[in-house]
């Protein structure tokens, strides 16, 4: 049985968090990023009373991809309740990624939170934090890679899932012709999102790939896909800014053709009230830094494994539309939707 139709078949693993008040503190970065001040004796209500710990969370976010500042929101609100100082750096090239899980090794951490993009990458040094004694767990990209790289648990969207159901969706609103943008390519989920779409929807999908990193350059080469085939009705996005984008490429090239995205932010919730986008998938990336987090703290304290160290967390894929943006976007607004 393949991972999909596996994933299918087996129920969510829920995980329940509550905390009675989220302070920001003890956060720091080793990327540049804005620190928190540490709140020294300052607890907040319900702060755990357990010793301090150093977490460390290494994503592949790449510049200016706002999507990664509600999963360190989620991170930051799990470390506050939970007496953790937590340590966030990131870089999207794999091999910069595996040495700073390495500085975290390096720097004795209690526990490491890592996404798996490029999972063939991360598997010598995670292998070397195991070795140290030092607990990992997965979370955004790495479902299908966690376990055989020896995380404890992990959390997040099963992305061929998540793609298949962007591709019945699409099936729904009567498409015939999607372009799947994928602003990285070597990226293992979000090929698996295209792939998932092209497998379920009944119409013709192409992929085009563009460099993530250069908007401008996003926006012309969407702009001159669209002018060079006008049969295009859809173009699938991967994240919230590329979707935004796509708005100004599809005015500028006359194109007819509607926008739908995965994943959110405040702008994309906006769009969507609008109407110039048709609809995202949210795989929760606020959840997705407070589960893993917290996920580090339970288990040091209380030996808890979420999803029993067999099966993952799933965080996702909920579609919003017109019928439900309205209340997403009251916690958009926020910076953790």
């Amino acid at each position: 049985m393949d991972r999909s139709s596996r994933s299918r078949r087996l129920a969510p693993v829920v995980a329940v968090a509550a905390a009675a008040a989220l302070t920001l503190a003890g956060c720091s970065s080793s990327s540049g990023g804005k620190k928190s001040e540490e709140g020294g004796g300052a607890a907040s209500a319900g702060k755990a009373s357990t010793p301090r710990m150093t977490v460390a969370l290494v994503t592949h976010q790449a510049p200016g991809d706002t999507f990664w500042d509600i999963v360190r929101k989620g991170a930051e609100a799990a470390a506050a309740k939970d007496n953790i100082k937590l340590v966030y750096s990131a870089d999207p090239n794999a091999g910069n990624q595996a040495n700073l899980v390495q500085n975290a090794i390096d720097q004795k951490v209690d526990g490491i939170a890592v996404t798996l993009a490029k999972p063939d990458a991360m598997k010598g040094v995670i292998g070397k934090a195991t070795s140290a004694g030092i607990p990992v767990v997965g979370l955004n990209s790495g479902v299908s890679d966690w376990k055989k790289l020896g995380l404890t648990e992990f959390f997040g969207q099963d992305e061929s899932v998540a793609g298949e159901a962007f591709g019945d969706k699409l099936n729904e609103v009567g498409a015939k012709k999607a372009v799947c943008v994928i602003q990285e390519q070597g990226n293992v989920g979000l090929t698996q999102r295209c792939d998932g779409v092209k497998k379920t929807f009944k119409g013709t999908t192409e992929t085009l790939y563009v460099n993530g990193t250069d908007m401008p350059s996003v926006k012309s080469t969407i702009t001159a896909k669209l002018k060079q085939d006008s049969g295009i009705d859809y173009v699938v996005t991967l994240g919230a800014p590329f979707a935004l984008t796509a708005v100004q490429s599809v005015s500028d090239a006359g194109s007819k053709a509607k926008i739908a995205t995965f994943d959110l932010n405040k702008d994309l919730t906006g769009a969507i009230q609008k109407g110039t986008i048709q609809f995202a998938v949210d795989q929760q990336p606020y959840l997705q830094g407070y589960l893993a987090v917290d996920s580090l703290w339970l288990y040091k304290n209380n030996g808890n494994y979420s999803g029993g160290g067999v099966q993952p967390v799933l965080t996702g894929p909920a579609f919003v539309d017109k019928s439900n943006v309205d209340k997403v976007a009251e916690f958009a607004a926020k910076g953790t939707r």
